[in-house]
């Protein structure tokens, strides 16, 4: 049992870190304002323009039971609450980011203060986070594609542009509409594998080139929601805000467990550490700095979208262009329509770009086979397990469906925080006179607050999605007893053991 908890500490890190960059391991070449900006683009995406509409107007299965309740125009108090959750995060985040500026994220936290079978469970966990979270985007980067094309009338053919299971879930009534193979109707998301595809071969290229389309990307869809709120305000009704909350507080704790979504990705910053100029300085502004900018665009855009249309007309994968269309502004609707397809191009890019990393660093401590970490000799990047992940996310954008996507993406991000929140105190009993870059402030009110917020919005996901991040945690445990607890590096002493 001691074996599993394991740590590496700090200094095996650094040292691990050190020799990784004698050897040409990954290119330093990012600033804090790239990591701002990755932050923006991972944050801004399907959140704000697709589970918005989910969480305001709540979830109902086929057979007429309430999944899940929504907020209603309470949407902005679900997003206050999420903002204190991840704000508590994110400065746990900021910590340990500063002082263990490596490649990995939750993961090689964990590793360094609650061993190494915790670390593992993190970082298969964090899969979910990436990877199946990627497969969510691709999902609604396709509805909005779509809904853009409609716009000039272009209509791209249903079967090709959504998955199976979204179907017989959410509009069973359509199935009709799904050819024939061998007796079974089939569906496949044609544009979010394309769109997946074209971001794989760009992470391939490099990262300093993947940040600086993502910068412009991120100045595009800020204006885009610039330009819904600036536009939207002078349509609002104010009618359309009563009741407030229709479904109380119950409506608002579930609506922010699925409108979560909206939110992960500033962690996604933490694993661009080995390619940050200047980490200790850099990380904590890009965590904190981009979740606070976002806290605020969402509070009001959430407050101008109850405003337009009554909550109620706000449920489908694109309830912003939605509710332009509404409420008449129709031209608006298609620049609404092409910002979201912009805006979550630029989350596909941020996500794609950290779970190969996650897997670059589980390699390198022997949990993963070598292959995982294999660096372009051009590029400097980690092509391999890019591929690998692009072809993931690409087959799950057109099996696997919408509401799924979000709630296992949601439970694996918030465990992860959670994690985090644990490590940090435990890393101050461990080493409390080791140098910290950032330190937070009243950690043991401010860690344990964290770690308990995450655990109450995971409450808020419906039991199928505990269900199903039981099942993926279990798959995790019988492939680390297989390969990772064999081949590990520290427990080789190929790295010096630590107490």
């Amino acid at each position: 049992m001691a074996s599993l908890f394991r740590t590496k500490s700090v200094a095996d890190i650094q040292a691990t870190l050190d020799a990784a960059e004698k050897s040409g391991g990954l290119k330093r070449t990012l600033t804090s304002f790239d990591l701002t900006m990755l932050g923006i683009g991972a944050i801004i995406g399907a959140g704000i323009f697709s589970a918005i509409g989910t969480a305001a107007v709540g979830e109902v299965a086929a057979n007429g039971t309430v999944t899940r309740y929504g907020a209603g125009p309470a949407l902005v108090l679900s997003f206050v609450l999420l903002g204190g959750v991840c704000a508590l995060a994110g400065l746990c985040y900021a910590e340990l980011t500063s002082m263990i500026p490596i490649a990995g994220s939750a993961y090689t936290y964990s590793y360094a203060t609650l061993g190494e079978f915790v670390a593992w469970i993190i970082g298969w966990d964090l899969i979910l986070e990436y990877a199946v979270g990627n497969a969510a985007v691709a999902i609604a980067w396709s509805d909005y594609f779509c809904s853009f094309l409609r716009v000039f009338d272009i209509h791209f053919p249903y079967w090709l542009a959504t998955s199976y299971r979204d179907v017989a879930a959410a509009h069973p009534e359509r199935m009709g509409e799904l050819p024939l193979l061998f007796g079974h109707h089939i569906a496949i998301n044609l544009p979010g594998m394309a769109i997946v595809a074209l971001i794989t071969w760009l992470l391939v290229i490099g990262v300093k080139e993947s940040a600086n389309v993502n910068n412009a990307m991120v100045v595009l869809k800020l204006a885009v929601l610039v330009l819904f709120v600036g536009v939207g305000v002078f349509y609002i009704d104010p009618a359309n805000w009563h009741p407030f909350a229709p479904n109380g507080w119950k409506g608002v704790h579930q609506g922010a467990a699925i409108v979560f979504f909206a939110y992960i990705g500033f962690d996604a910053v933490s694993t661009a550490a080995e390619e940050t100029k200047e980490p200790q300085k850099a990380m904590p502004i890009g965590i904190l700095g981009s979740l606070a900018l976002c806290t605020v665009i969402y509070v009001i855009v959430g407050a101008v979208a109850t405003g337009l249309v009554p909550y109620k007309q706000l449920s489908g994968a694109d309830p912003l262009a939605k509710a332009f269309e509404i409420a008449g502004i129709t031209w608006g609707q298609a620049i609404i329509s092409l910002g979201a397809t912009i805006s979550m191009t630029a989350v596909l890019l941020v996500f794609q770009m950290g779970q190969p990393r996650i897997f670059f660093s589980m390699s390198r401590d022997g949990l993963l086979p070598p292959w995982f970490r294999k660096v372009h000799p051009k590029y400097q990047t980690p092509h391999v397990t890019t591929i690998l992940t692009g072809i993931v996310v690409a087959v799950s954008s057109t099996v696997l469906g919408r509401d799924e996507t979000y709630d296992l993406t949601n439970i694996g991000t918030l465990f992860a925080f959670l994690v985090v929140c644990l490590g940090v105190l435990a890393l101050r009993i461990k080493e409390p006179d080791r140098p910290r870059p950032f330190r937070v402030k009243w950690v043991w009110f401010v860690a344990p607050l964290g770690a308990l917020s995450c655990l109450y919005v995971m409450a808020g996901l419906p039991v199928k999605a505990w269900e199903r991040f039981g099942i993926w945690l279990v798959i995790g445990i019988v492939f680390y007893f297989l390969y990772g607890f064999k081949h590990s590096k520290l427990a080789a002493r190929e790295l010096p053991e630590t107490r």
